[in-house]
């Protein structure tokens, strides 16, 4: 009788199991500290049940966990890709990043920096949205200008709709942008220990071979790729950016694009 019994409550528990989505079967392995488990259950998700910002932020948790800092970065990126103003997944990047060992120096000009801050802070339907907003203010600027009887009015139509012109076709192009970023696959992450970024794309073999060194976590921007399949050590190579002024082919293995 307790053997019938055991396999009974050993039935019901696995119904149980298969009705919880993978979403939610990763979440109780990553409450029991069973990380492995819940990255594997966390991607399942993600390949049955559709990509969402919430599932990528716990799969960077769940990898962070378990000391996978290239791919949580991976992660946290794609989750912001999703939903810009998630707090959680900016913060716990940024926290990642302090612990990434390579921590390459930011040359990009000042206007471009708070060009890409500013696309990176909504994502491109709420930034169309604000640029519908602007455009019927300026509507409502003309209409000023344009019917109002008392000269100071018309003076803020005309220069408050010069404004909000210049403001409109910004908010356009940082739509514009936004919605380029969110699906553009040019950027990747080392999720290797380490790799090695050459000055051709192939194994270093001489000593002069310009040969650096950098490490899990590093961002790097993809430019262009070869394929090598004679090439026993990869069978394609990127040619990447570090920053604005740093060019190098790294191996493709190494990295994954965000």
């Amino acid at each position: 009788m307790k053997k019938f019994l055991s396999v009974v409550l050993l039935f019901v528990a696995s119904l149980q199991a298969f009705a919880l989505s993978y979403g939610q079967q990763a979440d109780s392995a990553y409450n029991k500290e069973n990380y492995r488990e819940a990255i594997e259950l966390y991607n399942k998700s993600i390949a049955q049940e559709g990509r969402s910002a919430t599932i990528y932020y716990n799969l960077g948790n769940a990898y962070f966990r378990n000391d996978n800092l290239g791919k949580a970065v991976v992660s946290y990126e794609r989750a912001l890709r999703i939903n810009p103003s998630d707090e959680d997944a900016r913060q716990n990047l940024e926290f990642v990043r302090s612990r990434i060992q390579d921590k390459p120096e930011d040359d990009t000009p000042f206007f471009a920096s708070m060009h890409a801050s500013t696309v990176a802070m909504m994502s491109p339907d709420a930034w169309a949205w604000t640029a519908f907003v602007v455009f019927l203010l300026l509507a409502g600027a003309a209409a000023l200008y344009i019917f109002s009887q008392q000269v100071a009015l018309r003076k803020a139509g005309f220069f408050g709709g010069i404004v909000l012109l210049v403001l409109f076709a910004y908010f356009l192009g940082v739509a514009a942008d936004a919605a380029s970023t969110a699906r553009s696959h040019e950027d990747a992450v080392v999720i290797v220990p380490s790799t090695q970024l050459t000055s051709a794309p192939r194994a270093s073999k001489t000593a002069s071979d310009k040969v650096v060194t950098i490490h899990e976590g590093t961002k790097v921007a993809i430019v262009d790729s070869v394929a090598t399949p004679d090439d026993p050590v990869s069978p394609k190579w990127y040619n990447v950016k570090i920053n604005n002024s740093t060019k190098a082919w790294l191996r493709a293995s190494d990295v994954e694009r965000i």
